[in-house]
């Protein structure tokens, strides 16, 4: 770090991982969430059956004139830089609060405040989750700049213990666009209202520019609750079942430390609890309040994680905790405990590209079709157009799939031949395109990754399905992926459930 800046690195880290984010971006087709949220793009509305309706609206724009994966993927590459500079910005910012001269959290001289934004920014770049969320849009892509943002005015309420008429609008708009990206950001507004409630003073609940931001918020989320109103709150009811998970087990709960400690690094926990013993002392409960940007949706979503949870759900919170870390890996970079530091980064960033690697290759090279999870990243834009053809050679109704993680690929790729999901569960494929009528035919596809049997000889299917083509995904050689294609006649099954 002689001939350049710490910032200047940081920027050089951020802008390989981007080059490495595009290549990688370029080469593969959409995950089943991509194709969904693109999906909300090409079928615009106030909200949506499963998410707020943020992730399809910023799509909207590039859909519109290409469905080139790559350039669609554009829009999360410029999400994660964005957050990346934030966590730089926080960092510096939570380095002046701490070194304030009243603060009294010092309890010996830290590092230059360059120096901790670098170290934030490289636990990002060696966080092997968070390179998915740069690669893909997901509602956690856009929560985590949002969440930064809010933490960031946060930092700028107990640096100066008030906020201008402009403050109060800007963070009423960030928590309502928190809001449009997804329901969790309510765990982001709660730790906001933390950071509040922990001044010793709570003149701001009577100045007109907290209500301001407050009615900006909810004037922002107003399409979300519309749109629910008008469905019988189908969303809510539906987010509220799906995170409670299924039975609560206490293997899925260490499981999921694991996972978490695998896929965001121990570089980033070690940096914090560095922060913890190092850095601060007797603090105010102001500084403790920022950090609930990270504990408060990560003890919810892990707490949850006994009924099933998914990893990258924790994303923006880890983001929230990079500025500690940053802090304390610059402690520690400091006082010469340099060579751990750069053995876990290094060990990290290997891991990310092994899994790099992994996805290009298209996965394990002795894994069985059914074992490969790398295969479903290739095949299904080749699959759609040819399920697209069949539907119209044959005059079906649509193309039939028998789960909703198989109709996201199917639609996207057969766009705009309608796709029916063939379960008894209601969801966003029927909003978007009804159902089978009865004695309806469908193109069926069957997917070797996911298999069912034919949907034939009970209430809940089609008189029959003849067989007509079937297609091999290869990659390096390799047989990646079977689809089959069947023409199934006289649809026979109920309506949907709620």
């Amino acid at each position: 770090m002689r001939h350049q800046s710490p910032s200047s690195w940081a920027f050089i880290c951020v802008f390989i991982a981007a080059l490495v984010h595009l290549a990688l971006g370029f080469s593969i087709e959409f995950s089943v969430d991509e194709a969904h949220y693109a999906l909300y793009a090409q079928h615009l509305a106030w909200s949506y059956f499963d998410h707020p309706p943020l992730v399809g609206w910023i799509q909207w724009p590039l859909v519109a004139v290409t469905s080139s994966e790559g350039i669609i993927r554009l829009i999360p590459e410029l999400l994660w830089a964005v957050s990346c500079f934030l966590v730089y910005r926080v960092t510096i910012e939570l380095h002046h609060l701490i070194q304030g001269r009243n603060a009294g959290y010092l309890t010996s001289a830290l590092p230059s405040a360059n120096l901790c934004g670098l170290m934030a920014v490289l636990t990002i770049v060696a966080a092997p989750m968070l390179h998915i969320l740069a690669i893909g849009l997901l509602p956690d892509t856009l929560l985590a700049p949002l969440g930064l943002g809010l933490m960031l005015m946060a930092l700028r309420w107990l640096r100066k213990d008030q906020f201008s008429t402009g403050d109060w609008i800007l963070t009423g708009i960030l928590l309502g666009l928190a809001g449009l990206s997804k329901y969790t950001a309510a765990f982001t507004a709660f730790a906001l209202l933390f950071v509040f409630l922990s001044s010793p003073k709570k003149s701001w609940l009577t100045k007109p520019g907290f209500w301001l931001a407050a009615l900006t918020a909810l004037l922002l989320i107003t399409p979300v609750l519309y749109w629910n109103w008008v469905n019988d709150w189908i969303s809510f009811k539906y987010q509220l079942a799906h995170g409670g998970g299924g039975e609560w087990l206490w293997r899925r709960l260490a499981a999921y430390f694991g996972i978490q400690i695998l896929v965001f690094g121990p570089l980033l926990i070690l940096g914090f609890i560095i922060f913890l013993k190092d850095c601060i002392h007797g603090a105010k409960i102001s500084l403790f309040a920022l950090i609930g940007f990270f504990f408060i949706p990560f003890a919810i979503f892990t707490s949850l994680s006994g009924g099933g949870g998914l990893p990258h759900w924790t994303s923006p919170a880890w983001f929230c905790l990079t500025p500690f870390a940053g802090i304390g890996l610059a402690k520690a970079w400091s006082i010469q405990h340099r060579n751990w530091i750069r053995i876990l980064f290094l060990i990290q960033i290997a891991l990310c590209c092994i899994g790099f690697a992994y996805v290009l290759s298209g996965g394990i090279s002795n894994a069985s079709i059914k074992s490969n999870p790398i295969a479903d990243l290739y095949g299904w834009k080749v699959a759609g157009q040819k399920a697209a053809e069949l539907a119209k050679a044959t005059k079906a109704d649509g193309i039939a799939v028998q789960n909703w993680t198989l109709g996201s690929r199917a639609a996207w790729y057969a766009s705009p031949t309608p796709v029916f999901v063939l379960d008894q569960r209601r969801d966003q494929f029927d909003l978007w395109f009804g159902e089978i009528p009865p004695g309806g035919s469908a193109l069926l596809i069957n997917w070797s990754g996911m298999p069912h049997s034919i949907p034939v000889g009970n209430k809940s299917a089609f008189e029959t399905c003849e067989p007509l083509d079937s297609l091999e995904i290869e990659r390096f050689g390799r047989v990646l992926s079977k689809f089959d294609f069947s023409l199934c006649r006289n649809w026979q099954g109920p309506g949907r459930s709620e």
